[in-house]
């Protein structure tokens, strides 16, 4: 789809000014000026979700994955305001993970823009904590521990694109892999973790820079203090992912984490593929069999109280933030966009300014909800809501 244009009116996301967002054809912001005039539609960067696992039925996770599930998904995040995810690869087999990395480098190869669109590869597992609780829903037979031999095929599968990496701590040999990690310029997320606050603190001085969806992927119960998530909220080198679905987390908690981490706290949506399904009982590959209810709640059939990923997606989940009262729609809006290219070193490249990406969204807020009206991506205008 080409764009018509590469001037855009609106108001701006947090400053409600109206302007005038002009782009280069290549791709790179022009200039943002205040523009005479005013209107319902807004201006704001694109969405960057850092983990999901799927969505509107297409599944990262499922064997056989074909280039075409992924353009397809790719799609459909745009209609949802993305501009930048990471497909997130769970714990698995050997084969299969390397399966999976193969055929989504493979689609980044075929689509150029999916592949802009695709920032890098989220693998969460399989080298995460075996405990009840910490696991999740990831299946106990492939965790192990980090093995950068291992590693290193996988990231050769993927041609070079594991960008992120959820670990646990927990292992002796996770200081060391962490390191390479850091060294490699991969970014190391706590996560799926039953580790003592002082591999937490390791782990940080060892490089990770992260936490992935803080407050889940945790025993049940946990002693008062010390515990691994007091320890994560008191460091202040890590990012804190949350995932505000409603489900996942309180408000009182995320209330909590968001002073915690005032300017470290991002949104995820942790989607997985049957996020847009209707509810029912459908069989996915984390988890085995689940249940999605009504309300949007995704649990295990036979653990209902064991959530087994979010059934939303993350431009819900800022309006849900948003209207919490929580904080601000602009609040909401950065901690989905802004903050997560800070937190994989996308900073320069990233916002509505000269120089930056083209990589926006025209929205409308519209009786109690939120609209996605335009997506646009390095320039490229990928989608328009129907009139």
């Amino acid at each position: 789809m080409d764009s018509p244009g590469l001037v855009r009116m609106g108001r701006h996301y947090a400053t409600g000014e109206t302007i005038e967002l002009a782009w280069n054809p290549d791709g790179r912001i022009e200039r943002t000026l205040p523009y005479d005039g005013d209107g319902e539609m807004w201006i704001a960067p694109g969405l960057i979700d850092l983990q999901i696992n799927g969505g509107y039925g297409h599944d990262f996770n499922s064997l056989p994955l074909t280039t075409e599930t992924v353009i397809q998904a790719t799609r459909r995040l745009w209609e949802k305001g993305v501009t930048l995810y990471y497909p997130t690869i769970i714990t698995n087999g050997n084969e299969e993970i390397e399966q999976l990395l193969r055929v989504i480098d493979a689609a980044c190869l075929e689509d150029e823009t999916v592949g802009s669109t695709i920032g890098g590869i989220h693998l969460e597992g399989p080298f995460l904590s075996p405990e009840e609780g910490p696991k999740g829903a990831h299946d106990s037979r492939y965790i192990k521990a980090p093995d950068w031999s291992l590693f290193t095929r996988w990231q050769e599968a993927s041609g070079n694109r594991i960008r992120i990496v959820t670990l646990s701590p927990e292992w002796p040999e996770a200081a060391d892999f962490i390191r390479a990690c850091a060294k490699a310029g991969i970014v190391v997320s706590i996560g799926h973790t039953a580790a003592t606050p002082e591999q937490i603190r390791e782990a940080v001085d060892a490089g990770a820079t992260m936490s992935t969806h803080l407050g889940n992927g945790a025993h049940l119960t946990l002693p008062r203090h010390p515990n691994y998530i007091w320890e994560q909220l008191a460091q202040d080198r890590l990012w804190a992912g949350i995932i505000a679905d409603g489900y996942h987390l309180p408000d009182s908690v995320i209330k909590v984490m968001l002073r915690a981490k005032p300017s470290k706290a991002l949104l995820v949506s942790d989607a997985v593929y049957l996020s847009g399904m209707p509810p029912g009982e459908y069989e996915t590959h984390i988890g085995g069999h689940v249940v999605l209810t009504s309300e949007g709640r995704l649990h295990l059939a036979r653990k209902p109280e064991l959530l087994a990923g979010s059934a939303m997606m993350l431009a819900d989940a800022v309006w849900r933030l948003a209207q919490s009262g929580l904080c601000t729609f602009p609040e909401a809006w950065d901690m989905a966009s802004m903050l997560p290219a800070q937190a994989v070193g996308q900073t320069e490249s990233y916002g509505l300014r000269r120089g930056a990406q083209a990589d926006f969204v025209l929205l409308e807020k519209h009786k109690g909800n939120l609209r996605i009206v335009e997506t646009v991506k390095g320039g490229r205008s990928v989608y328009r809501a129907a009139q």
